[in-house]
């Protein structure tokens, strides 16, 4: 009895495992299109394919293509080395919830707008080397929470942010014409501060400025200066990308080059500000006061010429009940007249 039992579990072990095998048979459906010159994905594969390799034609990956694409969902891996493609457009892969391996190498990619990777929550590789990237928006990789490896080398990056990519263990950005200014310092203290390997780093050199040349990017030697200018860097959480680029700022990693300089005129232009609005209000002060004078000095005369009016209804006042013909009634202000005229008389 207890040999048939163990006979029975034995079989039922055996049994799972050769489902398991045909199961795993069954989900691997390689399709392998490579150099066959296709303008276009073609439509007519398989839509249980599971790793197609469409490498060495001409896809531009367009509207058409996306469209075909969308539709192999079971999709785990998708090479689409030295093709034609230029752009990669939102939603470029949105259904593909499946792929974990995206390999676009070897194409003339410049321009990978924002939400080009939605929909990718189970890819682990990303493949972008050899292209003509410039720039690239840090939020792009948001949708690529299991990603491990990126792979970015022989571009034509001289700045990149640091990415939010918590799962990020291996980085490859030799290749490209590195700018080691103050602005590079944040994603070398991610680099040093991460769990992240930068690969081929004895090779991932400075480009610019030439004082740098000799150094990679994870040991060149950063003045004081750059850590005051990005106090940021030290205080917060390396992981985090910077939230000083606003959404419009896909052109800002261009003007990092001349950061320094648009400071200073700023310091200059703030100062001569000051002084033409200090030079404005004493200017208005002076006119003010200009224009306000003839007006004190009227009220002055009139305030004068109405207390001698006084005086003199005083003195009228006095010489009426009085002797008006006697000297001594006559008033002070008028002495010298009287004087003048007494002397004509005796001469």
């Amino acid at each position: 009895m207890k040999t048939m039992s163990i006979t029975i579990l034995f079989w039922l072990l055996s049994m799972l495992l050769l489902s398991d095998k045909s199961q795993t048979s069954k989900t691997e459906v390689k399709c392998n299109s490579t150099a066959k010159n296709y303008s276009l994905i073609p439509a007519n594969i398989s839509k249980n394919v599971t790793i197609l390799d469409l490498s060495y034609n001409q896809i531009t990956l367009n509207i058409t293509d996306t469209r075909v694409l969308q539709t192999y969902f079971l999709l785990s891996e998708l090479y689409l080395v030295e093709n034609k493609v230029t752009n990669l457009f939102n939603n470029s892969f949105s259904n593909l919830s499946n792929l974990e391996i995206l390999n676009i190498c070897r194409n003339s990619i410049h321009t990978i707008q924002q939400s080009a990777f939605t929909g990718l929550h189970k890819l682990k590789k990303l493949y972008l080397c050899q292209n003509k990237i410039v720039q690239l928006n840090p939020k792009t990789f948001l949708p690529l929470k299991n990603l491990i490896l990126l792979n970015l080398h022989g571009n034509l990056i001289s700045y990149f942010d640091v990415p939010q990519l918590f799962h990020l263990e291996f980085i490859i950005l030799y290749g490209n014409p590195w700018n080691c200014s103050c602005s590079l310092l944040n994603l070398q203290n991610w680099l040093k501060t991460s769990n992240v390997t930068l690969e081929n780093e004895s090779i991932t050199m400075c480009s610019y400025p030439d004082i740098l040349k000799c150094y990679n990017i994870k040991t060149v030697p950063y003045k004081a200066e750059c850590y005051s200018k990005f106090p940021s860097s030290i205080t917060e959480d390396l992981h985090i990308p910077f939230q000083s680029i606003s959404n419009s700022t896909f052109n800002n990693s261009l003007n990092n080059l001349t950061r320094n300089s648009e400071h200073e005129s700023h310091g200059k232009s703030w100062a001569f500000l000051v002084g033409v609005v200090v030079a404005v209000v004493m200017t208005s002060l002076l006119i003010s006061i200009a224009i306000k004078c003839p007006v004190w000095y009227n009220f002055l005369l009139s305030y004068n010429h109405h207390r001698l009016e006084e005086h003199e209804a005083e003195t009228y006042e006095d010489s009426f009940t009085g002797n008006p013909s006697s000297p001594s009634q006559i008033p002070d202000t008028n002495s010298e007249e009287t004087t003048v005229i007494k002397f004509d008389e005796f001469s």
